[in-house]
């Protein structure tokens, strides 16, 4: 069955080839297609297109697939196209003409946009949450650990004395900035193009208004031909938001499986979270980690993806936008599923005492020494002068007694102001539910 069926078959390899697997991909709409007809039902019924009893009709049949869709039994069987032909026609097997008229003032186009914006918008805050949730573990760990000191690294070589107080506080607060990310994508989910029809409005008296207030859109892309100009935008921008966090989750993923190693030993991982070699015995490998680097590194070519999927097209709709289900979907559950494991396993993160008592971390402590002759009144370029001789006659001594004060230092990492920004991001962001930003 197809919603746009006019009496005649297409060509099977043809229409293999168009359905492409819209029928597996939009299982992740259908939710979203039931909401937005339930909203344009009523719609309908509030501008007269519709009697009260055939609105009570669609509302049931809705109903009833939303229960379907929750539980598990819905499918969209061989002989449908999409999800929203298979839900037209289930409303017009249960009710003849209710069914039929539930595609008034509507054209597939909105339909599928709204969907889209629904599901996105749904999206950016459970990937919002996940990440928020996992800048509270990543704090906790610190403040468990803000004594803890390790080497700083610069040109992959040690240079100064950090802390994993610094460390893990430093991917807290950057998943921060990761949401504001989907913050903005959520921005752009949260416009309503239910209306629009195929870019042109309709000649009905619909109101765009009344389904905006019903779906919980915070406004209504307004001009029709602008709302179609949706797709391909809103998924580029979610994409770009995944992107910007993968950044983020593979560096610190890299970090740790460093860390992990024997050479540097700053961290490890109860044996039942890594994996073995079949030729090695005492080989534990931080598996984990490895791949959710790689996977994060792949998910940040995802806008490219998207971009020269879209890049080239002039605006009204063009059936180039089918394949962008198949670019982003899986990607979109993949991101889900990284933050989950790593919600799993950052709080088994087990960090080695003392690693920088060992001698060889000793010349991490120069620009120390520098400061201590800076204090007895040595100029700074002189200090530095002295200091770099001693290291290089061998006559340095470590001055590993000292300690920081100023705000997001090794002693004083800012725990707590960074806990205010969660704080005030729970707060005031809407992509987490918080008050909207105005």
């Amino acid at each position: 069955m197809k919603i746009w069926e006019k009496g005649f078959s297409v060509n099977e390899k043809i229409e293999k080839f168009t359905v492409g697997q819209d029928r597996e991909l939009d299982m992740y709409l259908a939710y979203y297609d039931v909401l937005a007809s339930r909203a344009h039902a009523d719609m309908l019924a509030g501008a007269g297109l519709i009697t009260a009893a055939e609105q009570q009709q669609l509302a049931q049949g809705l109903d009833e697939l939303k229960q379907q869709i929750e539980g598990g039994t819905f499918e969209i069987e061989a002989e449908f196209e999409d999800v929203h032909s298979k839900i037209e026609s289930y409303l017009t097997e249960k009710f003849g003409d209710a069914g039929k008229k539930i595609h008034t003032a509507r054209s597939r186009n909105d339909q599928v946009l709204t969907a889209i914006q629904l599901f996105i918008k749904d999206y950016t805050e459970q990937a919002a949450a996940k990440l928020v949730a996992l800048a509270e573990v990543l704090l906790q760990k610190a403040a468990v650990h803000r004594e803890d000191l390790l080497p700083g690294y610069t040109h992959f070589q040690a240079a100064m004395p950090s802390s994993f107080g610094l460390w893990f506080g430093a991917y807290a607060e950057h998943l921060l900035l990761d949401v504001a990310l989907f913050e903005a994508a959520h921005t752009v989910a949260d416009q309503n193009p239910l209306g629009s029809g195929a870019g042109f409005g309709s000649s009905f008296a619909i109101s765009r208004e009344q389904t905006t207030a019903a779906l919980g859109f915070g406004g209504v892309a307004v001009s029709a031909v602008g709302a179609q100009m949706l797709r391909g935008k809103t998924e580029r921008t979610v994409a770009f938001a995944i992107a910007g966090a993968a950044a983020t989750l593979a560096k610190m993923a890299y970090d740790l499986v460093l860390y992990n190693g024997q050479d540097m030993g700053f961290v490890k991982l109860p044996k039942e979270f890594t994996t073995g070699s079949s030729i090695m015995p005492h080989k534990k490998n931080p598996d984990v980690f490895e791949l959710v680097r790689a996977h994060a590194n792949r998910l940040q070519a995802l806008p490219t993806d998207l971009i020269l999927a879209t890049s080239n097209l002039p605006s009204g709709y063009h059936r180039d936008f089918q394949i962008l289900k198949e670019i982003l979907f899986g990607p979109l559950q993949q991101f889900l599923d990284l933050l989950d494991m790593l919600l799993f396993a950052v709080p088994e993160i087990q960090v080695v005492p003392g690693i920088i008592n060992q001698a060889k971390y000793d010349p991490i402590f120069s620009v120390e020494n520098i400061n201590q002759l800076i204090q007895s009144g040595v100029p700074f370029r002189e200090a530095y002068r002295q200091v770099g001789q001693s290291v290089e006659d061998g006559s340095y001594q470590a001055h590993r007694d000292f300690r920081t004060t100023h705000l997001g230092s090794v002693h004083n990492p800012g725990l707590a102001e960074i806990e205010a920004k969660i704080q005030q991001l729970k707060a005031y962001s809407q992509v987490l539910g918080g008050a909207p930003k105005r």
